[in-house]
């Protein structure tokens, strides 16, 4: 089944913090030129940051936040779905259907519960075990074709592609199997501090991380503290990697190719290089930020927003979810 004769496009994301210079280049970008496209699924996935023991005021209030931000980077309510996941409740009902359909091996083999046990080791809940087969429920409500993924969730992923298989194979045709999208156009921004892993807005060392919301003097400070060399020259090099991420950077903000960058700043030091990296940063986010606090001041069009978004979105999931109970034999 596909929605209005598109394909899917599901992505969610947890409502912690700020977004990243990263989620922006790497995600959201790409995300507005999918809009006409595909019928966009974008979903705060506020129930899997539950995981996590939260502050009930400043994880409703990160929320919201997280919402405006998504607002204010361009992605546009009429043209896409955007709501919270608590707000659609078979999202619930489906990861319990589905934890019923996966064996405890393949969550055994999940790298991220791993690691996500040693860096919290005074809590490590059932929901933190389960994480992937809410994540599979979440994707395979609404018949998504397509999902954007990092390295980081491609495991989970493929966990989805498995139960929905064991399911069909059960109890006929039900869902529609998702592959990974692979952006056609799009960089890989990584941690300015550690250029060698991605930059996250997880991170707890956040030093190398840049973030949408953040000071114009914070931005230049970090960027100006970049890991870069000795090679002196303004190359994107493999063995340069705090400098090739600066220039990738650079050029996805500024639409010029690697090259011609390379051509710009021929025989200039890395300090003018990173003025100028900071300059179009705050260029760039400058109105992101503007827009983002006419949004949070206006909080009956963001609860229109999600009110509206999580309408649609139950609407889609209410069907999958009709044909689950009548394949798994559930009284109507």
């Amino acid at each position: 089944m596909e929605i209005q004769n598109q394909k899917v496009i599901f992505s969610g994301a947890q409502p912690s913090g700020s977004l990243t210079l990263g989620n922006y280049i790497g995600a959201i970008k790409n995300w507005k030129s999918l809009e006409d496209d595909y019928q966009c699924i974008f979903s705060i996935v506020d129930l899997h940051s539950l995981t996590v023991r939260q502050d009930p005021e400043s994880f409703r209030e990160s929320a919201l936040s997280f919402l405006a931000q998504y607002l204010a980077c361009g992605l546009n309510p009429d043209k896409s779905i955007i709501f919270f996941q608590s707000h659609v409740r078979e999202h619930t009902e489906l990861a319990w259907l589905l934890n019923c359909m996966t064996y405890m091996g393949e969550l055994n083999r999940m790298t991220q519960f791993k690691e996500k046990s040693e860096r919290h080791s005074d809590n490590v809940n059932a929901g933190l075990y389960t994480y992937p087969v809410l994540m599979a429920a979440d994707i395979l409500l609404y018949q998504t074709s397509l999902v954007p993924v990092g390295e980081d969730q491609k495991q989970h992923l493929e966990l989805s592609r498995e139960v929905a298989e064991r399911f069909n194979n059960a109890y006929g045709d039900t869902f529609k199997i998702p592959e990974v999208h692979i952006p056609k156009v799009g960089a890989r921004v990584m941690d300015l501090q550690e250029p060698e892993k991605k930059m996250s807005k997880s991170e707890e060392n956040d030093k190398g991380v840049l973030y949408l919301l953040e000071s114009e003097k914070s931005l230049t400070k970090k960027i100006k503290r970049a890991v870069t060399d000795n090679e002196n020259q303004v190359a994107f090099s493999d063995a340069q990697p705090g400098i090739k991420n600066l220039i990738s950077i650079y050029s996805k903000l500024t639409s010029n190719t690697v090259e011609e960058v390379e051509e710009q700043f021929s025989g200039k030091g890395y300090g003018d290089f990173k003025k100028a990296v900071a300059e179009v940063v705050i260029e760039n986010l400058r109105p992101i930020q503007d827009k983002y606090q006419e949004y949070m001041e206006n909080r009956d069009y963001l609860e229109e927003v999600y009110t509206k978004g999580a309408e649609k979105a139950s609407g889609i999931a209410s069907k999958t979810m009709e044909d689950v109970r009548e394949k798994l034999g559930l009284v109507k």
